[in-house]
């Protein structure tokens, strides 16, 4: 198409109003039903030439024309990239608390791509003919006011109580909030008179009039109510985009190409949408008029010095915190900040609540790089996160930076002959396991698979198939980390394998890891099996589960959870996996744990290792500080139980659980990575609500562990450090901490003092 550019004729023009914002073109669609699908076609015309954005009238007392909103969905559906909007939606016809609900739902189907164009309403005889009450020229510009207040409200999924709204038009009692849709659509509004132009200024992030019915001088007599109103509402000008409908058939490219430059220089129009049902007409526009307004409006913000790109509102700007230097982010750097549409999702995680003052999203290592280069500057706490589901609660923060790996999730089969996989940090455990399972493979990688691979494949990985595979960390073969000072390094036996020896174990310490490399193993269908048991005998039933995991062979791997009393009544749960496809395998391996105390309910089922692994992810709400302890025990002995059960009893924890590991992971020597005290059979983790209660009742059961495992431990004191590391292993990552990490930029986590 570039050879059919037209030579636009270098002329100068009047300085204007120029918002900035990136050029976009539409096309205005009529919904016609005869035939039904004519729309349609040419919404996908649109897609193929190029065109941003596809929108629709909105007539729903017109029997000629379609539905818009069905059009919407139905055009959703039979395109892959366009943006979609009605042009614009007929407010009092659709009513507000609905319309969010499905404008969320069709953003979230199509990915992100639609924009909510409103109106207050016309042909009001045809609209009173259909049943809804006629309303005065004020009373639709309060009632679109008012609809555009309740979509965003319940579009708030931030915000956990219901929504309660006694308006003039809307009346919610208690109604929830959600679904949030895939990104923040803009709220466009068309209109003309100025009560309507103030709205705009006020509350919609754009406006959408018509070429059409704009008498000389409109655009910027409307430009300037709008900027006025938005001021006084303590907002930027800039944050509200300039769109307008464009017709006018038989026109040339010239004739196109001299309108529409000096409305984006001198009008602000950012957003031009041709009305058209005519293909030709459309194919020249898109192929000779949009390419030369492009070029042209380029030049004169070039000659002019206007900055172009996206605007953060002035709510967001006042969100900002103070020890952040944020136009300083290198503009490569994709980032959320506090009050940003999104923040919400990203700023606590499944365990802990944060308020992270910034949480950067890099997309690959050299991202990662420049994203630590930023962090070191800022006097702020640096997390860094990669599913965000870590029991110890250190992927968020309060007023820091969040490196959130979340977008890194490629997942690459290196060589199926070695069965070596690559797989990126932000990736899921579950996903891993899916790509893994046609290929008959499986992976050892914890017991959820909403969990990030970055967090357990630097920590240790008690997984599901620890007893017969051992830890993750096992079967990494060669890790891709960005270290303090920004430099790439690979590590392995043969690359920096001090480093790599450290980063199975301690990885959070010396960088961040971006990739892995892991040796996988061949595992088919396994045994699944949940029982569920009257725990009365507390003691008793811990005691027979250890007595027989340390028994099982070890194809057998099992968890087992327990609470305090509820109701009067004592429960505890088993989870637990064999590697067989043998029914009768499986049942002989299950027979003695479903032994341990009288079986309430029982199932086992035999599946692919992936099912196990594909459970729903999580919500990342978490609420407060989590509050975990953790230790690693030999054997569960008669007195250790008699502890757990005081400890269950006295309401201090709400949740406890016991993993089994020894078998493979003992098999691996002790100095071989950084994770220490692999002779343990069990590791152990409490919950509780009060940090003082249970580090008292933790601290009086301590003669009985020999180590932690630092990915459930939630206590930071220095002591901590040193229960995870022997003080042999602890001084050899002190000395890589100073190679690697002498300024101790990766301390907020459990951390190793480089200086001791």
């Amino acid at each position: 198409m570039a050879k059919n550019v037209r030579c636009v004729t270098r002329r100068t023009y009047d300085q204007g109003v120029d918002y900035g914002h990136p050029l976009e073109f539409g096309t205005f669609v009529t919904p016609v039903n005869d035939p039904p699908r004519a729309a349609v076609a040419r919404a996908q015309l649109s897609e193929q030439l190029g065109f941003d954005l596809v929108t629709f009238q909105d007539h729903p007392y017109q029997p000629a024309f379609l539905d818009t909103w069905t059009l919407l969905s139905w055009v959703a559906a039979q395109t892959e990239t366009i943006r979609l909007a009605g042009n614009v939606l007929n407010v009092p016809m659709r009513p507000a608390p609905v319309l969010a609900r499905a404008a969320a739902s069709l953003d979230l189907l199509s990915g992100g791509r639609l924009a909510l164009g409103l109106g207050a309403g016309a042909f009001w005889d045809a609209m009173v003919a259909m049943g809804f009450p006629r309303r005065t020229p004020g009373e639709s510009v309060e009632q679109l006011g008012e609809a555009i207040d309740v979509i965003r409200e319940l579009w708030n999924e931030a915000e956990r109580a219901q929504l309660r709204h006694e308006g003039t038009y809307y009346h919610l009692a208690g109604a929830k909030r959600g679904p949030a849709p895939e990104h923040e659509v803009p709220i466009w509004v068309g209109g003309y008179k100025p009560r309507m132009l103030r709205l705009v200024g006020t509350k919609a992030d754009g406006w959408l009039p018509s070429l059409s019915y704009l008498k000389p001088g409109d655009l910027a007599r409307g430009n300037e109510l709008i900027d006025e109103a938005a001021r006084a509402a303590g907002r930027d000008v800039r944050e509200v985009r300039r769109l307008l409908n464009v017709g006018g058939a038989g026109r040339s490219p010239s004739e196109w190409i001299d309108e529409l430059v000096p409305l984006a220089v001198e009008d602000g129009v950012a957003t031009f949408i041709l009305g058209t049902d005519d293909p030709q007409e459309m194919q020249r526009f898109a192929a000779e008029v949009i390419p030369a307004v492009r070029e042209a409006v380029a030049r004169e913000r070039a000659r002019a010095g206007v900055t172009t790109g996206p605007v953060r509102s002035a709510a967001v700007l006042a969100q900002r915190r103070d020890d952040i230097d944020y136009d300083g982010l290198p503009p490569s750097l994709t980032a959320i900040e506090p009050g940003d549409y999104g923040y919400a999702k990203v700023r606590s995680t499944y365990m802990r609540g944060g308020s992270p003052g910034l949480v950067i999203q890099p997309r690959d290592a050299g991202q990662v790089a420049e994203a630590i280069a930023f962090a070191r500057d800022q006097a702020v706490p640096l997390a860094v996160r990669s599913g965000g589901h870590g029991i110890s609660g250190r992927s968020t923060n309060d007023g820091g930076i969040v490196i959130d790996l979340s977008a890194m999730r490629e997942i690459t089969v290196v060589s199926a002959e070695h069965r070596l996989v690559r797989v990126e940090a932000g990736a899921r455990w579950k996903d891993v396991a899916a790509v893994l399972a046609p290929h008959g493979w499986a992976l050892s990688s914890g017991d959820y698979g909403g969990v990030g691979v970055g967090g357990l494949a630097t920590a240790g990985g008690i997984g599901w198939l620890a007893r017969e595979h051992g830890l993750t960390i096992d079967h990494v073969r060669a890790a891709e980390m960005v270290l303090a000072d920004g430099s790439r390094v690979r590590v392995s036996d043969d690359e920096n394998p001090e480093l790599f020896w450290a980063v199975r174990g301690a990885g959070a310490n010396f960088g961040i890891v971006t990739a892995f490399e892991f040796e996988v193993d061949e595992i088919g269908d396994v045994g699944f099996g949940q029982f569920v048991y009257d725990a009365s005998d507390a003691a008793g039933l811990l005691r027979a589960w250890g007595a027989a995991m340390e028994a099982a062979p070890r194809d057998v791997t099992t968890n087992l959870i327990m609470g305090p009393p509820r109701r009067g009544q004592s429960l505890a749960q088993v989870y637990g996996v064999v590697d067989a496809v043998s029914p009768e395998t499986i049942i002989e391996r299950f027979t003695p744990i479903a032994r341990i105390a009288p079986l309430l309910d029982q199932q086992v089922q035999l599946v692919p290792y992936a099912g196990v692994m594909n459970v729903p992810d999580a919500t990342h709400e978490g609420q407060g500080e989590p509050v975990a302890r953790s230790g690693l025990i030999d054997h569960l002995t008669p007195e250790f139980c008699e502890a757990v059960a005081d400890l269950l009893a006295s309401g201090t924890v709400y949740f406890f659980q016991v993993r089994s590991v020894g078998g493979a992971v003992a098999d691996v020597p002790e100095e071989a990575t950084a994770y220490s005290h692999r002779s343990a059979n069990f590791s152990v983790v409490a919950f509780g609500s009060s940090k003082d209660k249970l580090d008292e009742k933790w601290a009086a059961m301590g003669s009985h562990f020999r180590g932690l495992y630092l990915s459930f431990e939630t206590d930071r004191s220095p002591e901590r450090v040193h229960e995870a590391w022997p003080e042999k292993t602890l001084g050899r990552l002190r000395a890589l901490k100073r190679q690697y990490d002498p300024d101790n930029v990766f301390r907020d986590n459990f951390n190793i003092d480089p200086v001791g």
